[in-house]
């Protein structure tokens, strides 16, 4: 089993940044990739939109257009935690920021975190 917790989120103001944060833990063995989704308001756990995945094994971003490069993952690994900066968020950014995570056996994302809630105001 692994474990994640997000953190990070908040209300913040139009044009500001924000950094969210996804605590991994348990069998780090079994990891393969660890992945940010949003999740906007009245949409469905379906409609969730990927941000970015992150190669846990080789340490690789791969982002997605979703936020259209306003996104840099980076990871604490001591901590093993993984980082997202998120610059000039809009009122179209509030959503429920969730990360996610794939095992080594399987491409689909097995595990899930509770989400940290992102609220921007104009």
């Amino acid at each position: 089993q692994v474990q994640l917790v997000e953190s990070g989120g908040r209300l913040v103001q139009a044009g500001d940044s924000l950094t969210l944060s996804c605590a991994v833990s348990g069998q780090l063995n079994r990891l393969h990739v660890v992945g940010w989704f949003r999740q906007a308001p009245g949409k469905d756990r379906k409609d969730r939109e990927l941000i970015v995945s992150f190669n846990w094994l080789n340490g690789e971003p791969y982002y997605r257009d979703s936020m259209e490069g306003r996104v840099t993952v980076t990871r604490d690994a001591a901590r093993s935690t993984l980082h997202m900066q998120m610059r000039g968020l809009n009122p179209r950014d509030t959503a429920m920021y969730i990360c996610a995570a794939q095992s080594l056996q399987s491409a689909a994302w097995a595990w899930w975190g509770q989400g940290t809630q992102v609220t921007v105001s104009s």
